[in-house]
């Protein structure tokens, strides 16, 4: 019996990551990370500084913080905080002159004296409404403009503290007003028995819940939860009530009473308020901000609009990344999609994934010292980058394809590698034929028999190596004059990719990086790509000479290749008690000393390139004289090109002498 077909469902998409988009290019990231680092940056800082520009596709943390700003500005331009007070004088207005219509027609005492009570009303709008709070209206259209001044009231206070009792108070009937007064009558009994510790807390919030939980469509589990909620709503309304004038909270204060009809529901406004406030006094009940703009809030928007500021300013802490132990993991995406929309939040989330990957995918490590670095896996993906670049350099400027033929003429080392676009070396047969094989039996796990397909991917070809190895020394100046004309970079970009050739397509060579300033040292290609640049004068080749004899005396069975870059004379060299000396002009010594070495070195059979950089004429001569003493040569590469310059004359050397 045939198996079933696979049944598939389609449906429309409802926000989130977007499943057919690419992720995060780590790749691209892991070189602009390197280029921070080889620039002088710590790799924590060059991934601050990666995350804060973002990548390709992706806008960084700036960018995410920029509109924040704009958010906040706009609410702060848009907006002012007297809507209420507005909305309530209009509605006195509507029902003064209702009652006047009402009153005018009429010729008894009673008319008139009413309409002198109404022409006493104080001046302001707040004592005005307390006035008339037991007048006997006469026009049913001014009573029911009366009835929407209170009913205003109530609502706007009720929502500045509870954001979504709109949906619950559709209307705002007697019995409306009664369960909003028993629902704050029960609130404030169970936020003192909590405060109390009282044990039964538990039972009596899930019975407040049972009774009340219309007014909570957040759906707390826990009194605590629920105490949280209140607090950030309470504390948004006291800063909404800071950010008033002194007249405009008078007026509130004394039209709160009328709110409903009921001064009893004010008092148990203010309570629940100092309860809250006893209960979380972390939250800002101080703050305040200015509003400038010109289009009125009530009470209940401007609560909100404090809220989404006091969020705004949290986010805009989380992107900074600036506390201790700061992730990206901290960033709350569902607060950034309400403020800067879903697309915001993909973005954080792409940021924090790419974090994620360059410390689960091992490109970071820590250092004994509790610094981070990178580790080797990302030193060989910034070495095949440099490599690569240098290849596209070589093939634009002389067309041949030496670098990726490694050892094509050369002995087959018994391993093989994945066949790339332009290799010449042999097909591993039984290697490509598995690969075809199992790769057929993965997409095919039922099928039995038939003919195998090989696809390009299958491919393997025979790796070979040169008959003869190398000792490599490859010499780099390190002094302040590489950093401060612009030298530094490519110089480190130069020993990834020679480090990266030598690593995987000639890996009998023996490589040494060795940097010299007032003095010289051998380095990994680790410490190369993270070494920072310092003031530091002196240019002491005789001493870095030194280290590369003693590099080619170890390996006495390879060809010496020493390969010199550096931007100036020799200003410094090492005493026989191993103190370096420095002086500007070069003294005889100085260059006595180094062309010693020079010999010494063509005395072991090597020929020693420099790459000079810049147009010193005193560095020409001192070069020309090296590579007559040595029967070397002397390239002028520029910074661009330097790389590729490098890269070629290893190869010419060892083609040369292989």
């Amino acid at each position: 019996m045939a198996s079933p077909a696979p049944r598939y469902r389609y449906g429309p998409w409802h926000g989130g990551d977007d499943p057919l988009a690419a992720p995060p290019d780590l790749r691209a990231a892991i070189d602009e990370l390197g280029r921070e680092v080889m620039e002088g940056r710590s790799p924590r800082s060059a991934l601050e500084e990666l995350l804060r520009r973002g990548v390709r596709g992706t806008p960084g943390l700036d960018e995410l913080t920029r509109r924040l700003w704009q958010r906040r500005s706009e609410i702060q331009r848009r907006h002012r905080l007297d809507g209420t007070l507005q909305e309530v004088r209009k509605l006195l207005e509507a029902a003064l002159d209702a009652e006047r219509r009402a009153l005018f027609p009429d010729p008894s005492d009673d008319a008139r004296f009413r309409e002198a009570q109404l022409d006493a009303l104080p001046a302001g709008t707040a004592a005005a409404v307390t006035e008339l709070a037991d007048y006997d209206w006469r026009s049913s259209e001014a009573r029911q403009a009366y009835q929407r001044i209170q009913d205003l009231l109530g609502r706007e206070m009720l929502e500045s503290r509870f954001q979504g009792i709109k949906e619950a108070m559709r209307n705002t009937g007697p019995q409306d007003v009664a369960r909003i007064r028993e629902m704050l009558t029960d609130l404030n009994a169970l936020l003192a028995a909590h405060a109390r510790g009282d044990a039964d807390v538990p039972r009596r919030f899930e019975e407040f819940m049972r009774r009340h939980g219309e007014f909570f469509p957040e759906q707390p589990q826990s009194v605590a939860e629920l105490v949280d909620l209140l607090a950030a709503r309470a504390a948004a309304a006291q800063r909404l009530l800071n950010s008033m004038t002194d007249e405009q909270r008078a007026e509130l204060a004394q039209l709160a009473q009328q709110a409903f009809g009921d001064a009893g529901l004010a008092e148990q406004l203010a309570q629940l308020d100092a309860q809250l406030r006893g209960l979380r006094p972390g939250e800002d009940w101080t703050g305040s901000a200015r509003f400038r703009g010109q289009q009125p809030m009530g009470l209940g928007e401007g609560a909100q609009a404090m809220a989404d500021l006091a969020e705004l300013d949290a986010l805009a802490e989380q992107l900074s990344q600036s506390y201790p132990g700061a992730r990206l993991e901290d960033i709350d995406l569902e607060a950034l999609a309400r403020q800067l929309g879903g697309d915001a939040a993909v973005d954080a989330r792409r940021l924090a994934e790419l974090e994620r990957q360059f410390r689960e995918q091992n490109l970071l490590e820590r250092a004994p010292d509790g610094s981070l670095r990178l580790t080797p896996k990302a030193l060989r993906r910034l070495g095949e980058t440099a490599l690569r670049q240098v290849i596209d350099r070589l093939r634009t400027r002389r067309g041949d394809r030496d670098s990726e033929r490694a050892g094509a003429a050369g002995e087959p080392t018994g391993g093989s590698r994945p066949w790339q676009f332009g290799d010449t070396e042999p097909w591993d047969t039984p290697r490509t034929v598995r690969n075809a094989v199992l790769r057929e039996a993965g997409e095919h796990p039922g099928r039995r028999g038939g003919r195998v397909r090989i696809d390009v991917a299958d491919v393997e070809v025979v790796e070979t190596e040169q008959r003869s190895r190398a000792a490599v020394a490859l010499c780099v100046d390190t002094s302040w004059s590489m950093v401060q004309d612009g030298r530094w970079v490519p110089m480190k970009r130069t020993a990834l990719a020679l480090h990266h050739l030598v690593r995987t397509r000639y890996r009998n060579d023996a490589l040494q990086l060795i940097t010299f300033g007032r003095s010289a040292g051998t380095v990994d290609v680790g410490e190369l790509t993270a070494l920072e640049g310092a003031w530091e004068q002196g240019t002491n080749l005789h001493h870095a000479l030194l280290l590369a004899g003693g590099h080619v005396r170890r390996h006495p069975d390879a060809q010496p290749v020493v390969l010199v870059v550096t931007d100036g004379e020799p200003t410094a060299h090492l005493e026989p008690d191993g103190e370096p000396v420095f002086n500007y002009p070069p003294m005889p010594r100085t260059l006595a000393r180094t062309m010693a070495e020079v010999d010494a070195l063509t005395r072991l059979g090597a020929s020693i390139t420099v790459f000079m950089l810049g147009e010193d004429p005193r560095l020409r001569a001192f070069v020309d004289l090296v590579a007559r003493r040595s029967g070397g040569r002397v390239v002028e590469p520029g910074t661009d090109g330097l790389g590729a310059a490098v890269v070629a004359d290893y190869l010419r050397t060892r083609r040369r002498r292989g």
